[in-house]
């Protein structure tokens, strides 16, 4: 029995090994950048420590403390209302101009605006005109459905693609960010700035001493005169960094409420008391026999189907959310027979085919980047190719040997959500207007799907042990998760560097579904170098 490696092996072995520490020490160059801990939409919420456990032994507990967080931040945006009718104001000007009101976002950010210009076309929201309202998000609207996070470190991306959208002078831009840090939406910004004279608005959920601490580009954003700020923070989320949930949500319904008043800012405030009342009016307790019901599809190896019915928008964000958040496989590829299926996929069931079903979903043509760099990732043909029409679920069951996937329905309208899954029914009825129950629903389907993920074990108390490390904040976080866990179950904590030399090693081996914080964990500890 060969003892050693033979020399072709040994120095192919080296190269790599070499690469994976080359990547990791250029990071550690520029990770004092992106080392973002001390951001409140970064930190563990002090009421669900134990939300991992309560997933599977108290679901009614579980949800009463999740609901209690969306009420908390919700009484924390009671601080915007100035800023909230500032923020009407200008829209109202800007359409009195005859210009247009872009929206931008990067990753959920970027979902909500994009769920914002659809509102617009459908009627949710009014606009004046035809087109007046447009959003975009980093990587095109391929990336609504598609997680392509790498575009998130990008200012020059960002920048590029607000011209490329026809943005000109007199036009409104709006910056919606969770954390306030983002490169992308900096850099769509800062350009905003140079080509119009309206100055843009920038929307983040952090508190600015904090924020100015941790982020030079964050500083030099809310200094800037020609930048204004809506400050709206809400603490932290749920789930430790899952800023698709609390912050997302105040984001989301700001941005909505100053649309909806346009012509009357200084009512846009009163619907934040509004909504407040509609979540402490609903326990959300009747999900409790869907997340049994989901989880214990997925804990038998199934799949599920997601047919939201005229909540497409807000059903397809927390599908495609669930796979980034949760290292789980994205919505597959139809040009590719070995991409591995989804555990659940959106579909709109009457659109006949791919491109009918992105207009359908879009009210209008999507749009894709073309750059010769980027086209492999978000171009039209790359688009195509994912498929969100009938053909799709005959697809996968094919591709299951003909195993029957059930179908997850949410049907309704303005003030009430009907819920179907098997023999699972019920009907909540709000008393709402539609953009209010977009919210409800936004809160509900995320609390839903986040204790489903609890009792498949994608989250350790609530850090997101599954987190996929795919730009620079994702790897920070990363690391501070293992640095926590390491700390609590050796009294030790480890070196930055050494936790992320560590990480970035687990990285270049880590398979779809796997924790990439708990093997990372594992790593340091079986190897002892958790010590200084």
């Amino acid at each position: 029995m060969e003892s050693a490696l033979n020399p072709p092996e040994r120095s192919r072995r080296t190269s790599v090994e070499s690469t994976i520490m080359s990547a990791a020490d250029d990071f550690l160059r520029i990770a004092a950048d992106f080392q973002l801990g001390s951001l409140e939409t970064e930190m563990p919420h002090s009421l669900t420590t134990d939300l991992s456990r309560l997933a599977h032994e108290n679901l009614p507990e579980a949800l009463r403390l999740m609901r209690e967080v969306d009420v908390l931040a919700l009484k924390r945006f009671e601080n915007a209302r100035e800023g909230l009718t500032a923020l009407a104001t200008a829209i109202r000007d800007t359409f009195a101009a005859g210009k247009r009101v872009y929206l931008c976002g990067c990753g959920a950010t970027g979902r909500l605006s994009l769920s914002l210009e659809i509102f617009c076309r459908q009627g949710v929201l009014p606009w004046p005109r035809e087109d007046s309202v447009r959003a975009f998000m980093a990587g095109g609207d391929l990336a609504l459905i598609k997680a392509i996070e790498t575009f998130e470190d990008h200012p020059e991306y960002g920048a590029r693609q607000l011209e490329e959208l026809g943005f000109e002078d007199g036009d409104l831009l709006i910056s919606p960010t969770e954390g306030g840090e983002t490169p992308w939406v900096i850099g769509a910004t800062e350009r905003a700035t140079e080509l119009s004279s309206t100055p843009p608005w920038f929307l983040y959920c952090n508190p600015d001493d904090v924020l100015c601490r941790a982020a030079e580009r964050s500083r030099r954003v809310l200094e800037n005169p020609r930048i204004k700020k809506l400050n709206l923070a809400v603490g932290p989320m749920a789930i430790s960094g899952s800023t698709r949930m609390q912050s997302s949500t105040v984001l989301e319904a700001a941005i909505g409420f100053a649309l909806l008043h346009a012509q009357n800012p200084a009512q846009a405030f009163d619907e934040v008391k509004n909504l407040q009342k509609l979540v402490e009016a609903h326990d959300g307790q009747f999900l409790a026999p869907f997340i049994e019901r989901e989880s214990a599809l997925y804990s038998q190896n199934g799949h599920l189907m997601y047919d939201g019915g005229p909540f497409g928008i807000t059903v397809v964000t927390d599908t495609t959310e669930r796979a980034p958040t949760f290292s789980l496989a994205a919505f597959e590829k139809q040009d590719d027979p070995h991409a591995p299926l989804s555990w659940c996929h959106f579909y709109l069931p009457d659109a006949p085919d791919a491109l009918t079903a992105w207009q359908r979903l879009l009210g209008r043509e999507p749009r894709t980047l073309e750059w010769s760099e980027v086209r492999h990732l978000a171009g039209a043909n790359v688009l195509r190719c994912y498929d969100m029409s009938q053909n799709v679920a005959a697809i996968r069951q094919r591709r299951l040997g003909g195993i029957e996937q059930p179908v997850f329905t949410l049907r309704g309208g303005a003030g009430r959500i009907e819920w179907h899954l098997s023999d699972h029914h019920h009907i909540e009825t709000l008393g709402a207007p539609l953009f209010h129950t977009h919210l409800m629903l936004k809160m509900w389907i995320n609390i839903h799907s986040t204790l489903v993920m609890g009792r498949m074990g994608r989250y350790l108390d609530n850090l997101m042990t599954y987190v996929k490390p795919s730009n620079n904040k994702l790897i920070d976080r990363a690391a501070r998760y293992v640095r926590l866990l390491a700390e609590k179950r050796s009294g030790i904590l480890p070196p930055y560097d050494t936790t992320i030399q560590a990480l970035f090693a687990e990285r270049e081996v880590m398979q779809i579904g796997e924790p990439i914080v708990l093997k990372t964990l594992n790593r340091l500890l079986r190897e002892d170098i958790t010590a200084s």
